[in-house]
């Protein structure tokens, strides 16, 4: 099987718009990443370095909906800062108002993660992710297709666009899908979220920065009873990880049993590979932030925590013959669940969601923002 998103974005390869063929790459800048000391660096790809201007362009790109065929929808529709850059929908929502079929996920350290899709493993690239929704048709979100070269001249028009491109791409001065993608992914490099209750009280020493419930909560998540930390591991509270300088990633799959038969309009992995072990498996969302990016699971079908942990706590919803075998069920007092939810929600981070450095900056009344639908 193939989408009709996956075959829009590689035909759009094939057709040399995203090679950046016939241009040298431009040098990286001295890039100053907002990590705390104990985090190490993630990977960049080479044909992209970081730079100041660059995440800057991309920023503006991200908050622009021009980049859509109609003017109505930009990345940010679907990633609301507030919302640790979910939507807070079940499924997003894209141009004329058309419903996708998996639930908007967070962008917060997506630098770190290896596959940046639900279910696609080809999926390995902030900037050829970003062809799905420019031009993904299966469903349409931003509706970019054929309206290439206006969007971009509309681009080339605006006076911040004329001086920032050239500023962030020096040797190739203009809006293109190859410096296009290029910024937007720098800007998503650029959303560390590293400054929880959590980080203080397990990084920073800060004794006092949890509750007495969520310090019982954290010992909970990591008790056998419950395996939470089997998936939702190491700092990133998920079994999918990079690095800088690391000679292998972490990549985590799985089928959580929320469905006997898993709906053709999202099956899972199986969509990528076809192979039928792959059936309903998704990848494993981080925890960082959860608290404020309900609803939950890849189909949004669970509208909050509670409702998460009662999931969990069955041991899945209808069950299916790929469920994970770490999902098996558990019993738990009331008092347990109010403190895992305590401790879910110390993992927010209240900086990422108010951070100046990641906010919308057009104007109000700028063409970038004023038809554009918001989350």
């Amino acid at each position: 099987m193939r989408s009709a998103a996956r075959g829009a974005a590689v035909s759009v390869i094939l057709s040399g718009l995203l090679s950046g063929a016939g241009f040298a790459l431009d040098a990286a800048e001295a890039y100053d990443w907002p990590l705390p000391d104990w985090m190490p660096r993630p990977s960049v790809p080479e044909d992209n370095p970081m730079s100041a201007a660059k995440v800057e362009l991309g920023r503006h790109l991200f908050y622009d909906a021009r980049l859509s065929g109609d003017g109505t929808v930009a990345c940010a529709s679907c990633h609301d800062q507030g919302r640790a850059f979910t939507d807070g929908r079940q499924v997003a929502v894209g141009i004329h108002g058309t419903h996708g079929k998996l639930n908007a996920l967070s962008l917060a350290n997506v630098a770190y993660l290896p596959v940046n899709s639900w279910a696609n493993p080809h999926m390995t690239s902030l900037e050829f992710q970003a062809l799905v929704p420019l031009f993904g048709e299966a469903p349409d979100e931003m509706g970019a297709t054929g309206q290439e070269a206006r969007i971009f001249a509309t681009l080339a028009e605006d006076p911040y666009y004329a001086q920032a491109f050239a500023q962030a791409f020096p040797q190739q001065p203009r809006p293109e899908l190859f410096t296009v993608t290029r910024a937007l992914g720098a800007f998503q490099r650029s959303l560390m979220s590293f400054d929880s209750a959590y980080d203080r009280f397990k990084y920073c020493g800060d004794l006092d920065a949890l509750s007495d419930a969520a310090k019982r909560g954290e010992q909970l998540f990591f008790d056998h009873r419950f395996e939470c930390y089997h998936c939702h591991q190491g700092v990133l509270f998920t079994d999918n990880f990079k690095r800088e300088g690391s000679p292998w990633v972490e990549t985590g799959f799985h089928n959580t049993g929320l469905y006997a038969d898993y709906p053709v309009s999202a099956p899972g992995r199986i969509e990528f590979t076809e192979e039928p072990g792959d059936a309903g498996l998704f990848r494993t969302p981080s925890l960082r932030n959860v608290a404020v990016t309900a609803p939950y699971m890849h189909d949004g079908s669970i509208p909050d925590l509670r409702g998460v942990l009662a999931h969990y706590a069955k041991g899945g919803r209808e069950g299916h013959s790929n469920q994970d075998g770490m999902i098996v069920g558990f019993t738990a007092t009331e008092a347990e669940i109010a403190d895992l939810i305590a401790f879910l929600e110390s993992l927010t981070d209240e900086r990422l969601l108010t951070n100046p450095d990641h906010a919308d900056p057009w104007p109000k009344d700028h063409p970038a923002r004023l038809k554009r639908a918001e989350p």
